[in-house]
């Protein structure tokens, strides 16, 4: 970790440099602003249009042509050599046309985003108006506001983007976007990552920037505006930031998790790597494609958009990338975002080249290729000279940019959001790092008065699963669940998690202290939370051993792997379908407790025994380290249905071909005949349940196969009628809740066709729903 944290403040310290300019694009009006003693700044009016190359042979004297820090970077090592230099720099007049193409995109896949990952099309499931839901904003006083209130926050954050992407009342717009879009950010952290966290940042950049100069209506209505140079800060900030998250996501996957190939295993196997499989086996895809490619592409993406000799590659891999991970992850707009930030690295007038080469027909409708860009206020020129307001955006320019470098490594001042991993997650760039898995959570209560014990199902009063991972979230789900409990006559309650997690591929552990009730327990934002569990990095090597234990298992037989502390058991309970369960000593020693039969067992390493299913079993770690241990299992339940799933198949092909002559019995005939609605439901008690679910198995997987096999308008469609009806729900919901507060509510009667017809979906998009809850889950 000292070696990467070496290397990342070397890094950042060429980058600071490089991203504060790029070099000239040839333009009269783009060239550096040098003093009085440099090249003066000539008006459009009294230039004669020249080509790029004619622009740079005529303006620039020799010694600037061979500059080799000028052909690098785009500026002279004079620029950066004292404060009134650097403001002059940062404050240079740059083309506004790319800015203004990214503020388009962005406002654009924003409005999307809102309909979508924000969750305008299902708000009214998000918040729950009036029910008893444990919610967990990052301040306590954080309250959403009642439902329609909330449509109308959404509508105010719609109309912002779309504002942004017009470049209307840009201002106005942006002020729009940014403050609802933080007070939704705010309101709950179990939606955070990485990009929602970077949609807020990028929206507050362009809010302090000038990026409506360019392709926008506010152009229109003022021609001070229209076609008016922007200062080069606007593109530093811009350019900085998405290096930022390139490059501190590289720095992060300098974690031995990531190199060892041990984060994102999983991702090795999907569809997306098939091409790879030709050549590599799944283990080096795994190593080389996914953990290497990524570190390699994330760790110097930031540097080869800059340079002019490697964007060219560098934006066919990081596209090739962000599609990839569009398909990968559920991850909104975010890959979309990104394809948006790589032309920012590129000359800013390269959209007056680009659309330059359509059809003049086109022209009228397309961003404008000419005039040059006329001067503005924003920027410095050698007259008049810098004022305060260049100074003060140069220092806020770079403040910004410090702190930004600088927040991914603040955990040692927010101490109470440290668990195993550092801070929480969405502002670390510590994008895939980890991967969790969760075997075991027990939520245990206790009257405060009565002293009665009972437990609570996991989730209760929450629809969200973060609070298991974070100290911080799992102190406010006790908080509220010891609120809520009183209403069911337990008073004074204390309430005790016991949650098992697996972080990317280690022994299942507990992550909290089991015997501490989070109700009383103290947390702060600034101390180390001591009920934290520490990881048991010690035992990260097993997981080679893990490997090879699951790979002389048959297909059938499944293996958890268990780290228990001293003085602590784990309680378990096996299920009847798990016929053919043992549980082996690893390292350590344990003894098993058969709760109904009130018997001990002790058991040292290389030792196992059977555990009866249906029955509570405890395992006590009484060594005076961890113990290790595994459980193999059989679902025996499962086994059996498979093996009379064969013979239906089988027995089902014989029919079919015409081998199986003898007449099947009534139970058996569905298999000929298929089920009718009435045999689905189960009302007809003549079928064999077996065959039930044999049958309606099967028309699941036709159903899949047909989807997966469909052809690409089919998919296509399938896609767009799916958005079609999710933008609509939140659009007729929208405009309910708007009308209610406008003229009150309606009648319930009214208000529930009104939301019958919001609801509204095709029955495509509705199996599409069904096909997904059901595929690739087990059957009983």
């Amino acid at each position: 970790m000292r070696c990467s944290f070496f290397i990342y403040w070397r890094l950042i310290a060429l980058s600071l440099i490089s991203l504060l300019s790029r070099r000239n694009n040839g333009d009269i009006n783009e060239i550096p602003f040098l003093t009085s003693t440099g090249a003066p700044y000539v008006e459009p009016s009294k230039v004669k249009k020249k080509s790029s190359k004619e622009n740079k042979q005529a303006i620039l004297a020799p010694s600037e042509q061979t500059s080799t820090v000028k052909r690098l970077f785009g500026f002279e090592k004079e620029d950066i050599s004292s404060w009134h230099r650097l403001v002059c720099l940062l404050n240079r007049p740059t083309d506004p046309a790319s800015l203004g193409i990214f503020r388009f995109l962005f406002g654009m896949l924003m409005a999307l985003d809102i309909t979508q990952e924000r969750g305008l099309s299902h708000l009214d499931y998000k918040y729950l108006d009036g029910a008893p839901v444990c919610r967990f904003p990052l301040f306590n006083f954080l309250k959403p506001l009642p439902m329609d209130w909330m449509f109308f926050v959404y509508f105010v954050m719609f109309l912002g983007a779309v504002g942004i992407m017009l470049g209307c009342f840009y201002r106005l717009a942006c002020l729009m976007f940014i403050s609802t879009y933080w007070y939704v950010f705010f309101l709950d952290k179990t939606t955070w990552n990485n990009h929602s966290y970077l949609y807020g940042l990028i929206g507050f950049q362009l809010t302090l920037m000038d990026a409506n100069r360019y392709w926008s209506l506010d152009g229109l209505r003022d021609p001070r505006k229209r076609n008016a140079h922007v200062p080069l800060w606007n593109y530093t900030m811009l350019r900085t930031q998405i290096f930022i998250v390139y490059f501190i996501a590289g720095v992060k996957k300098l974690d031995a998790d990531w190199v060892e190939g041990y984060s994102m295993k999983y991702l090795a196997h999907h569809w997306l790597f098939d091409p790879f499989k030709l050549i590599l086996p799944v283990e080096l895809i795994n190593l080389m494609v996914v953990h290497g490619g990524g570190l390699i592409l994330d760790l110097t993406a930031g540097y080869l958009l800059f340079f002019d000799a490697t964007r060219p590659v560098a934006a066919a891999f990081v596209s090739y990338f962000h599609c990839m991970n569009s398909q990968l992850f559920s991850i909104g707009m975010f890959s979309y975002t990104m394809l948006a930030t790589s032309p920012l690295f590129c000359y800013p007038d390269w959209p007056r080249c680009f659309f330059g080469r359509f059809p003049e027909f086109l022209q009228p409708i397309l961003p404008f290729i000419s005039p040059p860009p006329i001067p503005s206020s924003s920027c410095v020129y050698p007259n008049p000279p810098s004022g305060f307001k260049h100074k003060f955006r140069a220092i806020f320019t770079i403040l910004y940019i410090t702190e930004q470098f600088f927040l991914p490594y603040s955990h040692f001042i927010t101490q109470g959001y440290n668990n195993w991993t550092n801070g929480l997650y969405g502002y670390s760039w510590d994008m895939m790092v980890h991967s969790r898995s969760h075997q075991h959570v027990k939520i245990t209560y206790t009257d405060g008065v009565t002293g009665d014990v009972g437990y609570l199902n996991p989730g209760v009063f929450t629809q969200s699963r973060r609070w298991k991972d974070h100290g911080d979230m799992l102190k406010q789900y006790a908080t509220c669940l010891s609120e809520n409990l009183p209403r069911f006559n337990i008073s004074d309650p204390e309430i005790y998690f016991d949650i098992w997690v697996s972080i990317n591929d280690r022994f299942q552990q507990r992550i909290f202290d089991p015997r501490v009730d989070i109700v009383k327990a103290d947390w702060s934002p600034f101390q180390p939370n001591s009920w934290l569990m520490p990881l048991l990095v010690d035992l990260s090597p097993w997981r080679t051993k893990f490997e090879e234990i699951e790979g002389s298992l048959d297909n059938q037989t499944e293996v958890v792997f268990i780290a228990d502390f001293p003085g602590l058991y784990l309680e378990n309970y096996v299920s009847e379908d798990l016929g053919n369960t043992s549980v082996q000593v690893l390292v350590g020693q344990v003894n098993v407790e058969m709760v109904d039969e009130k018997k001990n067992y002790s058991l040292q390493p290389g030792e196992k025994m059977q555990i009866p299913a249906g029955a509570y079993h405890k395992v006590y770690t009484v060594s005076e380290g961890p113990s290790c241990y595994m459980y193999i299992y059989v679902n025996t339940t499962e086994a059996e249905l498979q093996k009379n799933f064969t013979k239906l198949s089988e027995l089902q092909e014989k029919v079919r071909n015409g081998t199986e002559t003898e007449p099947l019995p009534p139970e058996l005939q569905p298999l000929i005949t298929g089920l009718d609605d009435q045999d689905s439901t189960g009302d007809n008690s003549v079928i064999d349940p077996v065959v039930r679910v044999f049958l309606k198995r099967q028309k699941r997987m036709q159903e899949v196969k047909k989807r997966r096999e469909a052809s690409l308008i089919e998919r296509f469609q399938r896609f767009a009628s799916k958005k079609y009806y999710s933008i609509r729900r939140g659009f007729l919901m929208t405009a309910i809740a708007l009308r209610n507060l406008a003229v009150g509510l309606p009648s319930l009667e009214q208000l529930t066709r009104e939301v019958a017809y919001a609801n509204m979906k095709e029955t495509e998009t509705s199996q599409d729903e069904h096909l997904k809850d059901e595929v690739g889950h087990g059957e009983l």
